[in-house]
């Protein structure tokens, strides 16, 4: 009898059919079922499993189809003869408790690992107040929408485009979608050529500091800022010089004179919130073609703004081409799409795109297909508005929670309305990792502050709240269990 094999632990999250088709596939292919007995009937699996019986007939018969398994009139279903051996190769490799394994530790020259990094657990989704920056509430994503758009990228119409390697090239439909679609909302306005499509801000980051860095380089960073960029500057040995923020963002002054390249979040300061004035970004930009630096611009959360009149882009502003404009689509879609893209001179895209080619050619393009149609048909546009309504109803609890139960923690007169989280400031004294800590065990996940500050000895008692994960009626029940958490400090 084979009923030894059948066990199963489903997962409420999959479909019946999947899970069983899996497990049988599995069994095949291991070379765990006997060649010479009937697998259980229809009826008696069924039975074993707790599933109706018309599942596994549907289940049997699409194995047939594929191959793993052959009827016999008469006898039942029996695992095809070619999946007789499995396919794996065994070494007979015997330990002989001697192993000269490398020493990894004297031959690394680089460790990222020791790199400080913003910590999010991966469970986040079960505590009950996540107060987490850069995820998103998922009943509202347009899952309808965006199956919609891989069902037509499916198409014989359009999969020509996506099935072959296209080797260092863009689908030039996503390409002609954001020239003539998401930049303009930014007032930049560029030719095809001056645009590449990369895997997210942290990769456009890294390609630059590939091409661009060496000890030689001094890169100016904000101060609170966004570690990662840090830590990618860091990689490639640049000299960083740490440029202070306030309520209008990065200060513009003489310290940033000897730097070749600074980088800079001006819609959003990352994790403040700051918008840069309009005098500093001119300031800014006078102050490139002076002292002859580039600036690397981060729109962090333009897209996602819910201000009526906000600021166009820094890029928007630039004359000189003094600016590479990255932006990125996790935040204003999906945190999973991971797919960003690059705007600068196209002397430059060139050699970033003969880098890029070098490491992976090109991001999937069945996706790049799949945003393409998603924002051609109008989908992404619905969405955004749908988004910037959900994001500005909870942003008003989110400062009303903060002012009734946390006031004296706001860092600034007015909350920033273009990003989804709040910067905060808890008393002198206050370690906020030790509150994220015992917040954590209450169900509140919050984001220590310490890790955005550039120092050696940074301020500890600062913290951010992100809202984008977390549903609006949890927003001020979360916050108050948060002022109970603080009373322990």
């Amino acid at each position: 009898m084979l009923d030894q094999h059948f066990h199963i632990e489903f997962d409420p999250e999959r479909t019946l059919q999947d899970q069983i088709r899996e497990y049988l596939v599995n069994l095949i292919l291991s070379a765990r079922l006997p060649m010479d007995q009937p697998l259980p009937s229809s009826r008696n699996l069924s039975q074993q499993l707790g599933v109706s019986r018309n599942t596994i007939v549907l289940i049997y018969e699409s194995l047939v189809d594929s191959g793993f398994i052959e009827s016999r009139p008469r006898k039942g279903f029996f695992v095809a003869q070619i999946y007789r051996n499995p396919e794996t190769i065994s070494t007979n490799l015997v330990h002989d408790g001697e192993e000269a394994h490398p020493d990894w530790s004297q031959r690394f020259r680089k460790e990222p690992s020791n790199e400080r990094n913003i910590v999010k657990p991966h469970d986040w989704q079960g505590f009950e107040y996540p107060f987490i920056y850069g995820q998103i509430q998922r009943e509202f994503f347009p899952l309808e929408q965006w199956r919609d758009s891989v069902r037509k990228s499916m198409s014989g119409r359009w999969n020509k485009y996506w099935i072959n390697d296209m080797v260092d090239s863009d689908d030039p439909l996503l390409i002609e979608q954001i020239r003539t679609r998401l930049l303009p909302r930014r007032g930049i306005y560029v030719e095809s050529s001056e645009i590449i499509i990369t895997i997210g801000t942290q990769n456009s980051l890294y390609l630059l500091a590939n091409l661009l860095c060496n000890n030689k380089t001094k890169v100016a960073i904000e101060n609170p800022g966004f570690r990662d960029a840090l830590n990618i500057f860091s990689i490639f040995e640049s000299n960083i010089h740490q440029q202070p923020v306030d309520q209008d963002g990065i200060i513009v002054d003489e310290r940033l004179n000897s730097c070749d390249y600074l980088y800079i979040t001006p819609s959003n300061q990352v994790p403040t919130g700051a918008e840069l004035s309009e005098l500093r970004r001119q300031a800014l930009l006078n102050m490139s073609v002076e002292e002859d630096f580039v600036i690397i611009e981060d729109d962090y959360d333009a897209e996602i703004n819910i201000k009526k009149s906000p600021l166009p882009a820094l890029k928007a502003l630039d004359k000189n081409n003094r600016v590479i404009y990255i932006g990125s689509m996790s935040k204003s879609i999906s945190p999973g799409l991971r797919i960003g893209f690059m705007v600068a001179d196209e002397e430059l895209i060139t050699e970033v795109r003969a880098l890029r080619r070098l490491m992976y050619r090109h991001p999937p393009v069945n996706i790049q297909r799949q945003l393409a149609l998603f924002l051609s048909l109008g989908y992404y546009d619905t969405y955004l508005r749908k988004l910037r309504v959900i994001n500005s109803s909870k942003l008003q609890r989110m400062v009303e929670s903060v002012e009734q139960h946390l006031p004296h923690m706001l860092t600034a007169d007015t909350v920033a309305k273009g990003s989804t989280s709040i910067w905060l400031e808890a008393p002198d004294g206050v370690n906020t990792e030790e509150v994220s800590w015992l917040a954590a065990r209450k169900s509140i996940l919050i984001e220590p502050g310490a890790v955005h500050f550039t120092t050696k000895n940074p301020p500890k008692n600062f913290f951010r709240l992100g809202f984008s994960a977390i549903e609006a009626h949890k927003i001020e029940p979360g916050i108050a269990a948060l002022k109970d958490v603080f009373t322990h400090f």
